[in-house]
C-alpha cells in the first residue's frame, strides 16, 4: 500500500488531514480509515482465495479428464479385454463343435481313488456326515 506514496507524500496527507479535520476528530478519522483498509484487505483476500479455488477446481477437472482418457486408452485393459475375448472364443468353439461334450472326460474324485487310512491318533476326514446310529 505504501508503494503508491513516498514518505513525503504521507507526511503531507497527514498534515492536510490534521488541518482540515482538526486534532479532535483525527483519531476517529484514522480509526475509520483503518477499518476501511481492513475491510478492503479482507475483500482482497477473499477474492484471492476464490480465484485460487477456481484455479484448483480447473486443475482437478483437467486431472479427471486425464484419468478418464487413461481409463479409456489403457493398453493393459485393452490387452486384458483381448485375452478375455480370445478365451471366450476358444471356449465357444470347443463347446460348439460336434461331439465336444463326449470328448471331455468326466472328472473323478481324486480323493476317493487314493483314500489313505488315517494313522494312529488321526481322524478320517469325509465329505458327508454320518448319521448317528440309534441303539
Amino acid at each position: 500500500m505504501f508503494d503508491l506514496f513516498s514518505w513525503s507524500h504521507i507526511v503531507i496527507l497527514l498534515t492536510v488531514a490534521l488541518v482540515v479535520v482538526g486534532p479532535k476528530d483525527l483519531p476517529r478519522l484514522m480509526n475509520m480509515a483503518g477499518k476501511w483498509a481492513g475491510k478492503a484487505r479482507a475483500m482482497a483476500n477473499e477474492f484471492r482465495k476464490s480465484f485460487d479455488e477456481m484455479a484448483r477446481q480447473a486443475e482437478l477437472d483437467e486431472l479427471r479428464k486425464e484419468i478418464e482418457n487413461l481409463k479409456k486408452n489403457n493398453p493393459v485393459s485393452d490387452l486384458a479385454n483381448s485375452v478375455a475375448d480370445m478365451n471366450s472364443a476358444i471356449n465357444s468353439t470347443s463347446l460348439d463343435g460336434a461331439g465336444a461334450a463326449e470328448t471331455v472326460p468326466p472328472v473323478e474324485d481324486p480323493i476317493s481313488e487314493h483314500a489313505v487310512e488315517p494313522r494312529a491318533g488321526e481322524f478320517q476326514v469325509t465329505d458327508t456326515a454320518k448319521e448317528p446310529s440309534s441303539s
